[in-house]
């Protein structure tokens, strides 16, 4: 089982710090490589730069969340988009072919029936 996972190529997990600017605001962020792959391949799927996907996952966060959020913790945060746009994938929800952007699914039909650790549950929502 171990060398499934021991034998990934070691520059897979090396981090890499990236700097961008944040509305004018210069800021970096560290992550492996893995990650910034995964981030490439849904940028380009939906027709943007990483640093256009990261500014807009930033913004949206920030809007449904607030600031705090946000500061608290985006590289973990960024991780676990990667996280689950493979799951989602894999699990049928978002097609694998990457000429179909993820902006243009629909978001409750992707996200319905997810067991609740992967969703939060809506406002105003009964169980």
């Amino acid at each position: 089982m171990c060398e499934i996972f021991i034998r990934a190529n070691p520059q897979s997990y090396q981090c890499q710090a990236r700097s961008l600017r944040l509305h004018g605001v210069a800021t970096s962020i560290r992550l492996e490589n893995l990650f910034w792959e995964v981030l490439e391949e849904l940028a380009q799927r939906d027709g943007m730069s990483v640093n256009q996907l990261i500014t807009r996952l930033h913004d949206e966060l920030t809007a449904h969340r607030g600031g705090e959020a946000v500061a608290g913790n985006f590289s973990s945060f960024l991780r676990v988009c990667c996280l689950r746009y493979l799951l989602l994938q894999e699990k049928g929800r978002i097609p694998a072919d990457l000429a179909v952007p993820v902006r243009s699914l629909d978001a409750r039909a992707v996200l319905d029936g997810l067991p609740a650790s992967w969703v939060e549950a809506e406002a105003g929502a009964t169980h």
